[in-house]
């Protein structure tokens, strides 16, 4: 580390945006870069191991954080896991490389400007990908960039059994999953390497750490944004020697659709009346700040195998030794190996739910090991009409208050009913009625509408895809400007999940890593500027 801790650039938080940004902005010998994470050094065995995520969650790499209660939701307050080691949830999720539909970034075009409109946008996806599958004449993926996207190493024999239902039950197969419209179903392109996790980290943080110009802080928690008037002057984070980095071009925020807010607002930037009633004063009144926070919630539909087939019990010597030696076997799985995305009304122009296939019963988060064979439907809202907030708390060193206000809008649970009708149907089908018998976990069964909206009030839970709560957009009411620069101040930008207009049809971890890639160009070409 370099004992001069001024920068031209501070960077908060080495997640999925955090990476590229410290990855690609330091390559240029001329610009001193500092990342900050809270978090520890990612050396954890598990996260090297896909089938292994879930032992990753409510330990030290992860920032097990809680909601409020959910009033639609039986009164539960949701576990939510976010990364906290380098790499951010790119460490700790299930490697699903999906970049959504292309509806969802003309909508981000209408927001915050034509650039961001899917024709402009999907190059950033090349830019980051790495295909290490075959080339067909639809292929859509990139193939020199730092992140490894390749097809399942070792699937499991069931996810073809759920393909093949998928094909009987008339859906498209897309063959490759990214295609513009990803209407139908694929095997989930992964982020992986040899089999073995492949994070932001891996692919843009690891190769650049050597560079002198670029510094990265661990176990470093930023407490404070310093400002000089209304320009970002730098950062307070306890864990640095001395306590204080400073920036002499730029601050940025990539610390996540919880973590950015509640920076901001800890700084004074958001809601006066929301500041006021948690004791901060108001450097910049922002009432966006915060809000629009939505998310994919999720029900898993899932039923006992009458054979072991399934991963359960897959941590086995043998199958340690295959992962070990050549990269194959079950421990490759990222437990969603297959998916579907499907309409559930005729008049829709794109899919409004996902259904993930895990060859596994998927129950609590993966945090109680599976004692039975069986397999899950994860029934996964694409388009909520429900929106929530972050609000800050007003104690010092405690975390903001989450409430995501989980199924607010009717057409939430009637779209999650649906979609569970159309798990049911592919369960049904030939392909893969011979591989389950009863329910398990919350899954009820097939039962009436009624009952089931009981089920799903009562099970549902995070796919882990906050976004929005630092939106983006042309209005002045948007929290960030296009260009992501934080309206109201000067030298202040975010760059993370959290300046979303609206959430995607798919996972966030792609396009918060395109977001990432076209931020760099804009951060330069406001250098040169």
């Amino acid at each position: 580390m370099s004992k001069d801790r001024t920068y031209d650039y501070v960077i908060v938080g080495a997640g999925s945006a955090g990476c590229v940004l410290a990855g690609r902005l330091s390559e240029d010998p001329s610009v001193r870069v500092a990342l900050v994470e809270s978090g520890p050094r990612d050396r954890k065995t598990e996260i090297r191991i896909p089938a292994a995520f879930p032992k990753l969650f409510k330990t030290p790499y992860d920032w097990d954080f809680a909601t409020t209660k959910q009033p639609a939701l039986d009164n539960r307050e949701l576990y939510w896991p976010r990364g906290h080691t380098l790499g951010g949830s790119s460490s700790l999720n299930a490697m699903m490389w999906v970049r959504g539909h292309r509806d969802d970034y003309d909508a981000w075009g209408e927001a915050a400007g034509e650039e961001w409109a899917y024709d402009q946008f999907v190059r950033y996806f090349q830019r980051a990908e790495r295909w290490q599958g075959e080339r067909t004449a639809r292929s859509v993926y990139g193939t020199l960039g730092p992140l490894h996207i390749s097809p399942p190493r070792s699937p499991s024999p069931t996810t073809s059994a759920f393909l093949d239902a998928c094909r009987a039950q008339g859906l498209s197969d897309l063959g490759e999953l990214n295609q513009p419209d990803h209407s139908g179903f694929a095997m989930t392109p992964v982020n992986q390497y040899r089999g073995r996790r492949w994070s932001a980290a891996d692919g843009y943080l690891k190769p650049a750490a050597r560079r002198p110009n670029l510094d990265i802080y661990t176990g470093a928690r930023v407490t404070r944004l310093d400002f000089d008037g209304t320009r970002a002057a730098g950062v307070v984070a306890e864990g640095i020697p001395a306590g204080a980095l400073r920036a002499t071009r730029e601050v940025v925020l990539s610390a996540g659709a919880i973590g950015s807010p509640h920076l901001l607002q800890q700084a004074g930037i958001g809601d006066p009346d929301t500041l006021g009633a948690a004791g901060i004063d108001t450097l910049v009144a922002s009432p966006g700040v915060g809000r629009h926070l939505q998310d994919h919630l999720s029900y898993a539909v899932t039923v006992r195998c009458p054979r072991p087939i399934s991963l359960t019990g897959a941590d086995t010597p043998a199958n340690i030794a295959r992962f070990l030696l050549g990269g194959r076997g079950p421990l490759t799985s990222n437990v969603g190996e297959a998916v579907a995305f499907i309409k559930t009304r005729p008049e829709l122009v794109a899919p409004d739910v996902e259904l993930v296939y895990a060859p596994v019963p998927f129950v609590n988060h993966g945090l109680t090991p599976p004692t039975e064979h069986g397999i899950t439907i994860g029934v996964v809202l694409l388009q909520p009409g429900s929106e929530g907030r972050i609000t800050p708390t007003g104690t010092a060193g405690s975390g903001p208050r989450i409430d995501p206000d989980y199924l607010a809008a009717d057409e939430d649970l009637r779209a999650l009913v649906a979609g569970v009708r159309r798990a049911e149907e592919l369960l049904a089908d030939p392909a893969l009625s011979p591989l389950h018998t009863s329910p398990m976990g919350g899954y009820p069964g097939v039962v009436d509408d009624e009952e089931l909206a009981r089920a799903i009030r009562a099970g549902a839970e995070t796919l882990y895809h906050p976004v929005g709560t630092c939106r983006m957009g042309t209005d002045p009411e948007s929290v960030t400007d296009p260009r992501l620069r934080v309206r109201g101040t000067e030298a202040l930008r975010v760059v993370d999940a959290s300046v979303m207009p609206h959430i995607t049809r798919g996972h966030t971890h792609a396009p918060t890593v395109a977001l990432a890639e076209k931020a760099v160009e804009l951060i330069r070409e406001d250098a040169r500027a």
